[in-house]
């Protein structure tokens, strides 16, 4: 296969997974040097059809999390794209799949079965409850975990219905855990000279994910709800009206509240023993909140996000995503790169990874169905000691 640079280059992934928690781990990887090998069924990976919307007639869902990938696509009820999965899986550093708990058993493609032909292997699996007999036969679908795990009951107005996140926010938490736990099983192999199994499910990572909400309730007894856009432990730290629109407001300290009430021109609300401490302040929100709106609604918006954040106080505009992109590249974030050449480049969000010396880089687009399969099939035929020295 070619080689990447990269702090993971000379890495072989092999990406069983589909939809979005597996790829965009396995994406990660393959941004920072990993050789990603992504193995389709004949029909494809489902995103690939999830539309609209689309660029050049494919869905930007797919674009999204598949760049720096060689697609093949595997039937695996076929003999012969059976044996070259299997090769696949025994040549391979690294398996991620998120098939249902033992679903690659009956192809001889699950963790013990390709650990036996392959020691060395880190055998990532993705689910939606863990391999357990409660959670083993539960499909994962990241709306259900969202209300399986209490997120939806923590989204929305108060005197309103639950509300689901924008996005699968614990499929792309998921992701992370599971390349996290890659990472350091191949740290650990560096000692051992052994893999191991990483196994990561979505209501792990969702309950983790809810940190302060779920501690509320692990560490102290509390079940929080639905509190719209206030925070329950902190005051302001919400929207609030200005005479054209909402600005977000996060005075997380005392310091912050004392240079946010100054720059507003009420300096004494500092002083005020409601409002003193940040206890006081959350106690007291409902006296304090109209104080700030009333001093808010005299300018627009821009106007005071321009001297609130001179003031060392953190807040900003409510965006839609094309102004997140816009306000990214303000300061100098460069969000967006372009993956591939001429006719086949697509614009991609950049990898949020900044490294010093081995940066991430982006070589391959996503790949269309099987884009790569007879070079792939023809190395995976050819013996690894060959195969080293004939780059596909």
């Amino acid at each position: 296969m070619t080689t990447r640079s990269g702090p993971l280059a000379g890495l072989l992934v092999a990406d069983f997974s589909r939809i979005l928690a597996g790829p965009y781990a396995t994406m990660l990887l393959a941004d920072l040097g990993a050789e990603v090998v992504k193995v389709e069924s004949p029909g494809g990976d489902d995103t690939r059809t999830w539309s609209p919307p689309v660029r050049e007639g494919v869905s930007t869902y797919y674009l999204g999390v598949n760049r720096n990938k060689r697609s093949v696509a595997l039937d695996l009820k076929d003999e012969g794209d059976l044996a070259a999965a299997r090769e696949l899986a025994r040549r391979a550093d690294v398996l991620v799949e998120n098939f249902k708990p033992g679903g690659l058993a009956r192809f001889g493609l699950d963790y013990d079965t390709v650990a036996a032909g392959n020691p060395g292997v880190v055998y990532a699996s993705i689910s939606g409850f863990g391999s357990g007999p409660g959670g083993r036969e539960l499909p994962g679908y990241d709306l259900m975990v969202q209300a399986i795990s209490g997120l939806m009951s923590l989204t929305g107005a108060p005197d309103g219905p639950p509300f689901r996140a924008g996005i699968s926010v614990f499929d792309v938490m998921a992701g992370l855990h599971a390349s996290i736990g890659v990472l350091a099983a191949l740290h650990a192999r560096e000692a051992s000279g052994r893999g191991q199994h990483v196994e990561v499910n979505l209501l792990s990572s969702a309950l983790s994910g809810l940190v302060n909400q779920s501690s509320a309730f692990v560490a102290g007894g509390v079940v929080p709800t639905r509190m719209g856009n206030s925070h329950p432990s902190l005051f302001p730290y919400e929207p609030m009206p200005c005479a054209d629109g909402d600005l977000i407001i996060t005075a997380g300290n005392n310091g912050q509240f004392r240079r946010l009430v100054e720059v507003l021109g009420v300096p004494e609300l500092a002083d005020d023993a409601r409002f003193r401490g940040n206890e006081d302040r959350t106690a007291h929100r409902d006296e304090l909140r109209p104080l700030l709106v009333e001093r808010l609604a005299t300018r627009t918006t821009m106007e005071w996000f321009r001297d609130i954040t001179a003031a060392g106080v953190p807040c900003g505009p409510i965006n839609t995503v094309d102004g997140g992109v816009a306000f990214a590249e303000s300061v100098g974030l460069e969000p967006v790169v372009v993956v591939g050449q001429g006719t086949d480049a697509v614009p991609s969000v950049r990898n949020p990874i900044r490294l010093s010396a081995s940066p991430p880089d982006y070589v391959l687009p996503p790949p269309s169905l099987d884009e790569h399969g007879e070079e792939i099939r023809r190395w995976l035929a050819t013996p690894p000691d060959d195969a080293e020295e004939t780059d596909a």
